[in-house]
This record gives structure tokens, sequence and C-alpha cells, in this order.
């Protein structure tokens, strides 16, 4: 398994991404990865070899590349303290609507390699990635196949950017996974957003796991191995059945 660091040129800067390749030579397809408020830190680069080994090229982008550089957080320290005021400034510094403008030069990125199978990719977050995975899949509709999201929140608002009302424009298969008791996707939340994904005639699947939020991620307090590892299943299914690997 290969991991590179490299620097893709955003209309706001230099996003600095993490590569995980599989072993061997490919093509493969490819998946991005939407992180959550903790950052680029070395679990969640764990994670994206993790779903490398599945056979896919994952890019890992560091949507905070706008506030500067930050060292690894660790998220059982910064839950301690106020994490939003640890936190705040960078999540203050990106949004879905961000990300959705940074993706497509991380997809432009992709057309320059030889070892990318078809032109369909996947996307899956966690948290605010959530969000982000959603808008993404609505903004290049022709380029995205399938999306996750994994406890993330605020996915159906009144803001005018609130992912359910990009429904109509997907086109990728959409697996919403919830987590039980969660304040930022509350049962009404999941209900108008399944309502619109439904409505616009959306594939989708979407369940609510006896977890916490963030039971995906392995460095958070609330880490679910048996409810992550479901999750897992339910994510290389989703890319499995949706993405292409013949070149």
């Amino acid at each position: 398994m290969r991991v590179e660091l490299v620097a893709i040129q955003t209309r706001d800067g230099a996003c600095p991404t993490q590569v995980a390749t599989p072993d061997g030579a490919g093509p493969w397809p490819a998946v991005i990865l939407y992180m959550d408020a903790g950052g680029i830190r070395p679990p969640l680069v764990d994670m994206a070899r993790q779903l490398a080994a599945g056979g896919y090229v994952v890019l890992l982008p560091d949507l905070f590349y706008r506030y500067g550089p930050y060292a690894p957080f660790v998220p059982a320290e910064v839950f301690k303290g106020d994490f939003r005021a640890i936190l705040g400034p960078l999540m203050a510094t990106t949004d879905a609507v961000k990300a959705a403008a940074d993706t497509g030069a991380l997809l432009a990125y992709l057309d320059t390699r030889g070892d990318i199978a078809g032109r369909k990719v996947g996307a899956v977050g966690f948290c605010m990635g959530g969000r982000m995975a959603l808008t993404t899949a609505a903004t290049y509709p022709d380029r995205f196949a399938a999306a996750a999201s994994f406890h993330g929140g605020n996915l159906a608002t009144d803001d005018p950017a609130s992912p359910h009302r990009l429904a109509p424009r997907l086109k990728a298969e959409l697996y919403i996974a919830a987590a039980e008791n969660d304040g930022s996707y509350p049962p009404e939340m999941a209900e108008r957003l399944e309502g619109a994904l439904s409505a616009a005639g959306t594939r989708y699947g979407a369940e609510t796991y006896p977890a916490a939020h963030g039971w995906m991620m392995p460095d958070f307090p609330v880490y679910d191995r048996a409810a992550a590892a479901r999750g897992w299943t339910a994510m290389l299914a989703l890319f499995d059945r949706t993405l292409s690997r013949s070149g």
C-alpha cells in the first residue's frame, strides 16, 4: 500500500492531499474521502489506507488548507475541553460549498493519472464530511457514481445550499448512515432528507446505527468496533456495485 502527499492547486491555494494507492499495477476506481472536523491525522490516513486496500485509489484532501499549517489533533484530548474553540477557527475556513469547489481540482488531478479506472468516482464523508460528500455528488452528477455519509450532520436544513435541496441533481447512489440521538441529524431531519431523495427518484439506502455520532472514527472516544465494521461492509458494497474496475 502506497501513500503519497501531493499538493493540488485549487482556486484558493494548494490543497495538501494524501493519495493512497493499492499494491499492483491497476487501474483502480477512485474514491474521495472527506474528512471530519478533527482534520488530517494518522488514524484518518489509516482509514484511507483501509479503503485503498479494497481496491481503490483514495484521495484524502486537507480541506483546512485555507487556514494554514496545524498540528494533528488528538480527538480524545480535544473533546476534554472546548472543542469548538479549538476546531472552530479551522472549520470556519471551509464548508460543503467550498469543498465542492475544491473537488473540481481533485477531479482534474484524477484525470491526469494513468491508473484510474473510468471517469466515475465515489465519495465518502464522516461527520462534516458527510454533507460535503452529498454536496459534491450533486455538484458533479456526471462524475459521481456513489456517495456515502456516515454520521453526517445538517443534511436537510433551511439553508439554500442544504443537500436535500440538491436531490434533483443527483445521479449517484447514496448511503446515509445516521447515529442514534444525534442532535446534528435528528429523525425529523432524516425524514426530510429521505423525502426529498424519494421525490427525486434518487437511489439510496438509509439506516440509523445503534451507535453515537462519530462511531466510525477509530480515535474518537465513541468509536464502536462492531458498528464500524458494519459501516465498512456497507461502504465497500456500495462502491463495489457502482464503480467500474475496467480502464
